[in-house]
């Protein structure tokens, strides 16, 4: 008969064995917002092969696209307890509204602005990665999408004047820095799920919609778009997100090369995205939109009227402490 100190070596060496296995081969269910074919797709099963690559094939990532295992909001809070093990999406404010800075409306004027602001290491981008983690959720890379517009089912005189009240409401997603944006460009912000967005444009209840880009009216939109107004209201990001504890479930090696591939989708992303903007405004044209000339004179007149008017409100409502810090750090560096 063994001796109970011979047992518990033998179940130490057994529950050893089982984490390197778990660390050896591991299959991670990663999600994503768009259909399959769009960019972020493309870029998810480029980082799914050259994960594989990089492992030797024992970890394999498994994609989930067009929000097959729920809305970003619900498969966030998945992600959070372990359900999910990866995503590439925007941030949902529901858990913590300060999540909200990230899109504050004209914090970034162009591409090369937006890298600095969101590069590892960054002011914003440590902010970031600390809001995640409150959520043990562990940010790996950023997804840089496009700059923000609005896009309307007919055409609109003034549409990209912020000084001009258009009268007509346009849906916005539920988040007041949406909402307070749309009432200080001239129109009527009307939060609605996305998933009820599309009939609402259809049937009239609004005539458009803001807190997209080309890419995003392009794939849910396109067919009731007539005008898209491209006012750079404001700059989309999403995150390549991991639970921790499943990250940490990796051995050294596998979570250091998972690292490297997460920072070269990063990279690629904005060699690339810059791009794609101008070819989904081309989109959306050769579909039947019109895009609405947009000179730097109304973007910066309407960049300083929200920050004048949407900014205080925005900071007020997430902390005007722990805000400013954040913006003055940005500005800053």
């Amino acid at each position: 008969m063994k001796s109970p100190m011979i047992k518990r070596l033998a179940l130490t060496l057994s529950l050893s064995l089982s984490a390197v296995g778990i660390a050896e081969a591991a299959t991670l269910k990663l999600s994503h917002v768009r259909p399959q074919g769009t960019a972020i797709d493309k870029d998810a099963k480029w980082f799914a092969e050259s994960v594989r690559e990089a492992t030797d094939g024992k970890i394999k990532v498994k994609i989930y696209a067009a929000n097959a295992l729920g809305d970003y909001t619900v498969v966030q809070e998945r992600v959070s307890m372990g359900a999910v093990d990866m995503a590439v999406q925007p941030p949902a404010s529901g858990v913590d509204k300060r999540f909200q800075i990230i899109y504050m409306p004209y914090m970034v004027k162009d591409w090369n602005d937006a890298r600095k602001v969101f590069a590892p290491g960054s002011a914003m981008r440590n902010t970031v990665s600390d809001l995640y983690s409150k959520q043990d959720i562990k940010v790996l890379a950023a997804w840089p999408v496009y700059f923000g517009g609005i896009a309307l089912n007919r055409q609109v005189e003034g549409a990209a004047d912020a000084n001009i009240d258009k009268g007509i409401k346009v849906r916005v997603p539920p988040i007041k820095t949406f909402q307070l944006l749309a009432d200080n460009t001239g129109y009527i912000g009307s939060p609605l799920p996305f998933s009820e967005a599309f009939t609402a444009v259809q049937t009239g209840v609004v005539d458009g919609v803001i807190g997209s880009g080309a890419e995003g009216y392009f794939a849910s939109f396109r067919d009731v778009t007539k005008s898209y107004v491209p006012l750079n209201t404001h700059f989309e990001i999403w995150f390549l997100v991991i639970n921790n504890e499943r990250f940490n479930d990796l051995d050294a090696k596998q979570q250091e090369a998972l690292s490297k591939v997460s920072l070269d989708f990063e990279n690629r992303r904005w060699v690339s995205a810059q791009k794609d903007q101008a070819a989904n405004e081309n989109r959306l044209a050769d579909a039947g939109a019109t895009i609405v000339d947009v000179s730097a004179e109304q973007i910066a007149a309407t960049a300083k009227k929200v920050r004048a008017n949407v900014w205080p409100e925005i900071m007020d409502d997430l902390g005007r402490d722990w805000a400013e810090k954040v913006m003055k750090d940005v500005v800053t560096n």
